[in-house]
């Protein structure tokens, strides 16, 4: 019997996508593509960040705000990362393209 979370866990979504020298699939690499790809499409993390950015403070940004929330406390026990291992606030990650993934969350309101 084929396992079928075992086979899209092993086949990795990058083999798929292509990686080219603009960056990767339209992100600066790896790591921001799969951060807003789990934002993007999962209820929980995209509802949390649209919180964040309705929510945000003076003098802060809607994705630092994110990433507190989900590397501290109780939810970073469990979400500290995405769901391929890539740590939310991993400094792969590009700032100013998860910037303004954020601010076209707030567009939604």
């Amino acid at each position: 019997m084929i396992n079928l979370a075992e086979s899209f866990t092993s086949n990795s979504m990058t083999s798929t996508f292509s990686n080219t020298q603009m960056g990767y699939n339209g992100y600066t690499n790896y790591a921001t593509w799969n951060a807003s790809l789990w934002v993007l499409n999962d209820e929980f993390l995209y509802n949390t960040a649209k919180a964040c950015v309705e929510f945000c403070s003076e003098g802060d940004t809607p994705w630092a705000k994110f990433v507190r929330c989900m590397m501290e406390g109780h939810i970073g026990r469990y979400l500290g990362t995405t769901g391929d291992g890539v740590a939310w606030d991993s400094a792969e990650i590009d700032t100013h393209q998860m910037e303004q993934l954020m601010a076209d969350l707030r567009s939604d309101y």
